[in-house]
């Protein structure tokens, strides 16, 4: 007599015949072939995006200013994010298994945390950049000078590799999670438990510059409206050309600051789903499904490649020097010095 029950399923491995394998839990071809095409896209929009931005910066002298030097340094931090960290955890999202050995998720892991604080050290230091142009336009050429934009873009780079170089160098991020870390990591995985204490300090070091944008930029915004109204009532009476030359000024840098601030904002809400899942996570005992969690590192890995696009919108420069790049254009000696500013002030 024939029996209706069905075989049981087969486990698929990460890596067949190797004992403490990963189990393998691949998606179905159509929905693979999605997500590769949409992790890709990111990847490349981030690689290619950050580098035009990066390119337009350093190439057009019109555009050597401490803000744009912060932009490009930025568009940097972005870059490395498209290039070291987005296209292997696109691997791992889409196969669930993580096929480039443990030392090379060590690294992978420490870049990704390196990179993301590096672009929030950059998006606050923009930030005091812009409080400063706006609340003071004319004495702000004096006071945030390219020096002091180098230090910046200094502090951005070395405090965030310093911080995540030692925490995953070092072994300090699972200290009391040992016996729960060995379990997860088996052979073709490369999922990282961190510790309550380094996840409360990482939301921290996240939640304040946070806090701090969001002050400067509530502040910006406060006075850019004061400013608005101040030029309207005295815009019936004759101006001096100074009174002329400071309204000029000040509209310009409260467009800037309103442009970045709509980077502040892509950024926060890139990001805050992964800060909060991840501490929850780890006072709740990792209970976050996969699929959650894999949603929450890829809003976060696209903030790098929504910035070209929030420029490409936002500032005509920028779509200007990507159309003489793009046509070739920038290989004449001349085009260093081309104007790309359709006002002048």
């Amino acid at each position: 007599m024939g029996s209706n029950s069905s075989p049981p399923a087969v486990l698929q491995l990460c890596y067949e015949n190797v004992n403490g394998s990963c189990v393998k839990t691949p998606y179905s071809l159509g929905p693979r072939v999605v997500l590769y095409a949409v992790f890709s896209s990111g990847a490349v929009l981030a690689v290619f995006g950050n580098l035009l931005v990066m390119a337009a910066i350093l190439h057009f002298k019109q555009l050597h200013s401490p803000t744009n030097f912060l932009l490009a340094s930025l568009a940097c931090a972005d870059f490395w994010v498209g290039i070291s960290v987005m296209p292997f955890s696109m691997v791992r999202s889409v196969e669930s298994c993580w096929y480039f050995g443990r030392g090379f998720c060590t690294f992978h892991t420490c870049c990704d945390v390196a990179f993301c604080y590096s672009s929030l050290f950059h998006l606050c230091f923009i930030s005091i950049d812009r409080y400063i142009a706006v609340t003071d336009p004319l004495v702000y050429p004096t006071r945030f000078t390219v020096s002091v934009s180098a230090i910046c873009i200094g502090v951005s780079w070395i405090v965030p590799l310093v911080y995540s170089g030692a925490v995953f160098y070092t072994g300090a991020y699972d200290d009391g999670l040992e016996e729960v870390s060995s379990a997860l990591n088996c052979i073709g995985g490369c999922q990282v438990v961190v510790n309550q204490n380094w996840v409360l300090i990482d939301f921290l070091s996240f939640f304040i510059p946070t806090l701090v944008m969001i002050i400067l930029y509530s502040n910006i915004f406060l006075v850019a409206r004061q400013q608005a109204k101040k030029i309207e009532n005295v815009g019936s009476k004759l101006e001096s050309s100074s009174e002329s030359y400071k309204a000029r000024v000040a509209r310009r840098e409260r467009k800037a600051a309103k442009t970045l601030g709509v980077t502040v904002v892509a950024f926060m809400i890139s990001w805050l789903p992964y800060s909060i899942d991840s501490l929850i996570d780890a006072f709740m005992g990792f209970i976050t499904p996969a699929y959650i969690y894999e949603i929450c590192v890829w809003c976060a890995y696209y903030n790098s490649a929504m910035n070209p696009l929030i420029y490409a919108l936002f500032y005509p420069w920028f779509k200007k020097a990507v159309r003489v790049i793009m046509s070739g254009q920038v290989f004449k000696n001349s085009s260093a010095t081309m104007n790309l500013f359709s006002e002048q002030i």
